[in-house]
């Protein structure tokens, strides 16, 4: 039984002695130099971001496809006069009559017109997300695709009011 206490002594002992070394051999934890804190914690003025201008070639589509366009509603204003004298006579018929089906057929040609308006402007939508997905400039493609959805409301509009028409 003294041998054990005699071990567990010496193991304690030695342990000890393993942990206690000399404090010359340990950093300090004063500050260092290095971690003082020198110079300014202003930020610095934001620049702005001018966007590089659309590819020549996405510029010439879009001129392309406003062309199309402009050539699309006028034809559609075109046809639109005599679309209404139809619509017109309609409204004074019954659904079903000859000059009802003739007035459907006047409003479904403006419809078609219509559609090449519209093709026009999603093409143009495609165009502006790439310029914008790009970080290009989107002024000159927003422009275009402004005044062509300005194009397709009034058409809408104009195919609303002959297909009311048509119904009374």
């Amino acid at each position: 039984m003294m041998q054990a206490r005699f071990l567990a002594l010496g193991l304690i002992s030695a342990t000890l002695a393993a942990c206690a070394s000399p404090a010359e051999e340990y950093p300090s934890l004063a500050i260092r130099d290095s971690e003082r804190l020198t110079g300014s914690m202003a930020a610095a003025e934001p620049q702005p971001y001018i966007p590089p201008p659309p590819s020549a070639s996405a510029l010439d589509q879009v001129e392309q496809l406003a062309a199309t366009a402009r050539a699309a509603h006028a034809a559609f204003l075109a046809a639109a006069p005599a679309a209404r004298r139809l619509a017109g006579t309609a409204g004074a018929g019954r659904v079903g009559s000859e000059a009802w089906a003739l007035a459907q057929v006047a409003i479904a040609d403006l419809e078609t017109r219509r559609s090449l308006t519209m093709i026009a402007l999603a093409d143009l939508d495609r165009i502006y997300v790439d310029t914008s997905s790009a970080g290009e400039a989107i002024a000159p493609v927003a422009q275009i695709q402004t005044q062509i959805a300005a194009m397709v409301e009034q058409e809408n509009a104009i195919i609303a009011e002959l297909l009311a028409a048509t119904r009374n």
